[in-house]
């Protein structure tokens, strides 16, 4: 059992070092490649939110590198600093992404209310789930298993959510910079690759957190319900 945890962690570590390089190495050669208007990120996601009625909504630079994000409790967006700053195919398609998230939340749309709403619960069942499920095998409580079970599933759940929530982002996103102009080849190859290796991390993320999900409960799970059966009657 302790080698099926090891190559089902290994596995998925090895899928998200894959991804996440994918992400940097297609984030550096677009974000080196300047976009046809000649606009930073700031500009883009600017100009977006103006034309779909959203002025109202801010946009605010912040220090680290891919860290952009839309808040929906306070309908800003926060751009990390060459985002922001740089006109760059990567700018422009990781700005309108977020725009899309913006757009997500303007139009009510379902999976992103869900994620947000679920975001408290997931943090405290993710954080603790995986303690509840040893303690429950330690104690023989299959109630307890049962219960982190669910605390830790609900964050498979979360990341499973999340998916379509990024891969919708990014189909707005493309369609909005369609219509803001960018129709040369090099911004629309560029802009689709940084977009499809970013909603990949997504991917990876809830692949790990199955996997995960999985030996915990054959571990836990199976050694104690073992115990259980080998109690006399």
């Amino acid at each position: 059992m302790i080698e099926l945890f090891y190559l089902v962690v290994g596995i998925g570590f090895v899928f998200s070092l894959v991804v996440q390089g994918w992400l940097r190495t297609t984030y550096a050669k677009w974000s080196n490649v300047r976009n046809s208007l000649n606009l930073p990120g700031s500009h883009v996601a600017r100009h977006l939110l103006d034309k779909n009625g959203l002025q109202n909504s801010a946009i605010t630079m912040q220090p680290g590198k891919l860290s952009d994000h839309y808040d929906p409790r306070t309908k800003n967006i926060s751009l990390s600093d060459r985002i922001y700053r740089e006109p760059s195919v990567a700018s422009a398609a990781i700005a309108a992404h977020e725009t899309g998230h913006a757009l997500q939340d303007k139009d009510n749309y379902g999976p992103m209310r869900l994620r947000h709403a679920m975001l408290p619960v997931v943090n405290f069942g993710a954080q603790y789930g995986p303690y509840a499920i040893i303690g429950g095998w330690f104690f023989e409580s299959t109630d307890i298993v049962l219960i982190g079970f669910l605390m830790f599933a609900g964050a498979l759940l979360f990341q499973i959510v999340t998916l379509p929530v990024e891969f919708n982002a990014s189909r707005r996103a493309k369609a909005q910079l369609e219509e803001m102009g960018f129709t040369t080849e090099q911004d629309r190859v560029g802009a689709y690759k940084v977009l499809r290796a970013a909603a990949m991390t997504y991917v990876a993320g809830a692949a790990t957190a199955m996997g995960k999900l999985f030996v915990i409960l054959f571990i836990a799970g199976r050694g104690l319900f073992g115990k259980l059966f080998k109690k006399p009657i």
